[in-house]
């Protein structure tokens, strides 16, 4: 049986190329330019692929102690704090998903007030400060560790869990906590998997907590160490110059391959998730 392609159905395939080229476009155009010797890109002649291959840019970039300083730094942060945002979040979640818990409505309400209104930049560092977080790690970690609308997916998702498994598990002896951490979990493996995704990325990407909160250098994340250089222009603390326009080109490549450095590792995490993604990217539409 021969399949047709209904005009309908080509426009959406059309689209969506359309779509992914536009979006790759981007990221091919960067790495050629950071790839390329200045010469062809002070002449304009990159497109999609590099000319002259030159890894001189990367080598500047990777050498620079201080983005290795940054990548164990965000690396630290990541782990941490998605593994604090994961546990904080599903453990709430799993609370306000019982709705025979006492006070269930006002801590359901209170939750999604916050997602509509927050009490501010300088209420929340007058927080971070008065805790003693402040140019601690902590203070990359805890001032961000929930997101009311994660852990409202969490909650609906939690919410269609079978009673029936939870009723078996308090037969066989568990308590609540027992029935969270050794039943619960282990069969939320899609939702806390792209809940996880998502706060990754959100902590990978954060230098505005970092701006705020941390005055040690030692203690910036990447993300803040490559804005830095992409807006200093400073490699290994040495700045990069040159006669004529070399020198603007010298720093556009270097831009583009700070960029580069500071998006693929994270990307690369995807394809790792990504069957658990497939599975868990609609869990807030599941009903009980």
């Amino acid at each position: 049986m021969k399949y047709r392609l209904s005009w309908g159905k080509l426009l959406i395939v059309l689209f969506l190329l359309f779509v992914v080229a536009v979006t790759l476009y981007p990221f091919i155009y960067m790495i050629s330019v950071s790839l390329s010797k200045d010469i062809y890109v002070l002449k304009g002649q990159i497109s999609l692929w590099p000319k002259g291959l030159n890894f001189k840019v990367y080598r500047l970039v990777l050498e620079d102690p201080r983005i290795v300083k940054g990548y164990l730094n965000t690396a630290i942060y990541v782990i941490v704090g998605t593994t604090v945002s994961l546990i904080v979040t599903a453990a709430g979640a799993y609370a306000v998903s019982k709705k025979e818990m006492l006070f269930y409505r006002t801590f359901t309400l209170l939750i999604v007030f916050t997602i509509f209104f927050g009490g501010g930049m300088i209420p929340t560092f007058l927080v971070v400060k008065s805790l003693g977080l402040i140019d601690t790690r902590w203070a990359m970690i805890l001032p961000t560790a929930v997101v009311s609308w994660y852990l409202i997916i969490m909650r609906t998702f939690f919410s269609a869990f079978p009673k029936e498994l939870e009723e078996s598990a308090k037969i066989d002896g568990l308590n609540d906590f027992g029935i969270f951490f050794r039943l619960v979990l282990p069969l939320s493996k899609a939702v806390l998997a792209t809940i996880g995704l998502f706060y990754a990325v959100s902590i990978w990407n954060n230098f505005y907590s970092a701006l705020l909160y941390l005055r040690n250098s030692d203690l910036f994340p990447l993300q803040v160490v490559l804005r830095n250089i992409v807006l200093a222009g400073q490699v290994n603390s040495v700045k990069v110059t040159s006669i004529g326009q070399d020198s603007l080109i010298v720093e556009e490549s270097l831009k583009y391959a700070t960029i580069i450095v500071s998006t693929v590792p994270i990307l690369l995490i995807y394809p790792f998730l990504q069957k658990y993604f497939s599975q868990g990217a609609m869990v807030g539409s599941v009903k009980g």
